[in-house]
C-alpha cells in the first residue's frame, strides 16, 4: 500500500476550514506553512465589534508523525485525518498532556 502524503493532506485540512468562514471572517485569515521544517498554521486574527479574534490551528509532521499542537475545530483535526486515511497511530495529539495520550486511541509517543 502506498504511504500517504502527509504534507498534502494537512495543507488540504487547513486549506478547507480557511474556506469555511464568512466573507467577514476571511479578512482575519492566515495560512502559514513551513514547508522546510512541516509546520502548518491556520490564524485567525482581528476583531471582531471589540471581541478580539485570535485562534490558531497548528499541525507539525515530525518522525513521520502528524502532531496536532492546537486544536479549535469542533469536528476534530484528528477525526478530520482519520477520515483521510491516516492512522490513528501516526497521529499525536500534541496539545495533550503526555500521561494522558495513552487513553485518547492516538499515538502515544
Amino acid at each position: 500500500m502506498e504511504k500517504l502524503d502527509y504534507r498534502e493532506l494537512v495543507q488540504k485540512i487547513i486549506n478547507q476550514h480557511a474556506q469555511e468562514h464568512s466573507e467577514e471572517d476571511m479578512e482575519t485569515t492566515e495560512i502559514v506553512f513551513d514547508l522546510e521544517r512541516d509546520r502548518y498554521l491556520l490564524l485567525y486574527v482581528g476583531w471582531r465589534d471589540e471581541e478580539r479574534m485570535y485562534g490558531p490551528i497548528h499541525i507539525d509532521i515530525k518522525d513521520g508523525k502528524i502532531w496536532i499542537q492546537r486544536d479549535f475545530t469542533e469536528i476534530g483535526l484528528a477525526h478530520q485525518l482519520v477520515e483521510l486515511g491516516v492512522p490513528s497511530s501516526d497521529i499525536v495529539l500534541g496539545f495533550r498532556a503526555p500521561y494522558i495520550r495513552q487513553f485518547t486511541g492516538f499515538a502515544v509517543v
